[in-house]
């Protein structure tokens, strides 16, 4: 970049023109300190010879201050060394928080102070990121000797070269196209990334926010008749006095509506993306477990933009690097089948969730839920009472533990039972503990996650036809899960074979005997007392079914759920 100060700077006053070599008088200086006040007299001084001023007493002193403040990131603070604070410290402040750098570094470059009480400075700007990332500017600016002392005549250019009023730097993050999507196991799109909007009401916006409440309930009828007045009081109660999102739309969805969201006081419509369902009569407690593998490969391939923007102009990058985008990702579900489950879990008045996985490989085939469920969170990784489900299981573990010498734990971990799972795409994140979840099961507990149980379905299935080794369920093709709290391994028929046969007469003549279109089904089943819960674990078709009920005779419901599900599929 051209240098806004020239090696020779050439200065007029009224009586004579001085010329001073700003390069030569920092050497002298630095050799001769006590001669500064003798260069002082002369029409120009080059004050980067007098070294870091921290006095506004000179131009130095207030360039240096302003550039100080400016690595505190204090905009305020910077804006009082200029002529226009107010303008300043508002444009300053949107310059730092759009860039919000982990770091600020500013030098002041070549000030010179000319007789007429004016000065010229140039200042170079280095904000540093994560990542070694760093972007830097060199802008000059003036300065002029007022009554308060010396002040930076303000111009946005002192932030960056032709920024104008209204305008700021900012740094963003960038996203390579197109996105990946998230497919099902025949190749299909299962996922994908959609324009959305996210309808917020903000309550500290309104002077009246039940009758806020209210209007929006009424405008998003035609297309979210579930979110009631009852809904976003319940939403705005669970976190006072913050926005809240009363539901998110397809850009299709908003043209359903047969008024503004945005005219409801209180209420601003946000354009936002996210990872949708492509086909929509498809929803799963899946989703936001592949959302969260989703986003990690968007992260990871995630760029960054340094931007110029303002007032009536095109955003101008300045400067900034994009990786290429990153690969879809590739899972086991089927679409087909996941309708199916969705169409079971609703078929009972309580919380359900069915899941099906490929007998032979633990490959997760879909999982589905009902709106009751979705209330009480239940998902794959939260541990449950198994009350009397896994009596046979129990009893054949014991016995093989004391005819082998070995612990109960052991044989439990070789089920599927005993350990802990992260399965990637399917265990969601919490609050606590971002990313994944693990959870574990042991014998005195008497209780089990979804995961542990199909876990148990898929090592009986094998062991029945000859495959005498564990797997742990998977829902990403290629990326394994992990398997914590003990060891997956070897089965023994003289363990499973007694509870596939008990298993057999449940189906035949015990309690999912009634069950019908369900040729050569083995089944578990059982409930942890009156109030649940209930569950079903069955082997059919070269699948496991894993269904988990909650409530008064939830038992019955798992089999209700069960038998639509083979009534359907």
């Amino acid at each position: 970049m051209t240098p806004l100060i020239p090696e020779w700077k050439l200065a007029a006053s009224k009586s004579s023109v001085t010329r001073v070599k700003i390069e030569t008088m920092k050497i002298w200086v630095k050799r001769a300190p006590m001669l500064v006040c003798a260069v002082a007299t002369s029409s120009v001084v080059a004050l980067s010879a007098c070294g870091a001023s921290s006095s506004s007493d000179d131009a130095a002193g207030a360039v240096n201050e302003f550039a100080a403040a400016m690595e505190r990131q204090d905009a305020g603070g910077a804006a009082k060394f200029t002529t226009a604070p107010g303008q300043a410290g508002e444009a300053l402040t949107q310059t730092l928080q759009g860039m919000n750098a982990e770091h600020v570094d500013m030098t002041v470059e070549k000030p010179v102070e000319y007789s007429d009480g004016t000065a010229s400075f140039s200042l170079k700007t280095t904000y540093r990121w994560a990542k070694n990332r760093t972007f830097e500017t060199t802008s000059s600016g003036t300065a002029r000797h007022l009554s308060t002392g010396w002040k930076i005549t303000w111009e946005p250019s002192v932030i960056y070269p032709g920024l104008p009023y209204g305008g700021q730097l900012r740094e963003i993050r960038t996203d390579a196209t197109p996105s990946p999507t998230v497919r099902s196991r025949s190749g299909k799109t299962f996922m994908y990334l959609q324009p959305v909007n996210e309808i917020i009401l903000d309550p500290t916006r309104t002077k009246d926010v039940d009758r806020s409440a209210r209007a929006l309930a009424r405008t998003l009828a035609p297309i979210a008749p579930l979110i009631t007045n009852q809904v976003i009081a319940e939403k705005l109660a669970e976190t006072p006095g913050k926005p809240i999102t009363a539901v998110t739309l397809r850009d299709p969805d908003m043209q359903v509506l047969q008024s503004d969201p945005n005219a409801v006081p209180g209420v601003v419509v946000r354009k936002a993306g996210m990872l949708v369902m492509a086909d929509r009569r498809l929803a799963s407690p899946l989703e936001s477990g592949l959302t969260n593998y989703w986003q990690a490969i968007r992260d990871a391939t995630a760029g960054w933009q340094v931007q110029m923007v303002g007032p009536g102009i095109k955003p101008r990058k300045l400067a900034g690097e994009q990786g290429p985008p990153g690969p879809s990702v590739n899972t086991t579900v089927d679409q087909n089948l996941q309708l199916t489950l969705g169409d079971a879990a609703v078929e009972v008045g309580q919380p359900a969730t069915i899941m099906a996985l490929d007998a032979m490989s633990g490959a997760i085939l879909g999982m589905a839920q009902n709106s009751y469920a979705i209330d009480r969170g239940t998902n794959v990784d939260s541990v449950y009472p198994v009350g009397s489900t896994l009596n046979p299981v129990l009893t054949e573990v014991d016995r093989t533990a004391n005819a082998n010498q070995e612990s109960t734990d052991a044989v439990l971990d070789r089920l599927g039972l005993g350990v802990q799972f992260t399965v990637p795409g399917a265990s969601a994140p919490t609050a606590d503990q971002p990313g994944v979840t693990t959870v574990d099961f042991r014998p005195g507990d008497l209780k089990a996650s979804m995961m542990n149980m199909g876990a148990l379905g898929v090592a009986l299935a094998r062991s029945s036809v000859g495959q005498m080794t564990s797997v742990a369920p998977f829902v990403i093709k290629g990326v394994p899960t992990n398997v914590v709290g003990g060891a997956l391994g070897e089965l023994d028929a003289a363990t499973t074979a007694p509870v596939i046969k008990a298993m057999t007469e449940t189906a035949k003549t015990g309690d999912a005997s009634d069950l019908t279109r369900a040729p050569g089904l083995k089944a578990l089943v059982g409930t942890n007392g009156p109030q649940g819960p209930g569950w079903f674990l069955g082997m059919q078709d070269g699948k496991v079914i894993v269904i988990y009920c909650e409530g008064d005779k939830s038992g019955t419901a798992a089999l209700q759920v069960a038998q639509k599900y083979f009534r359907i599929r």
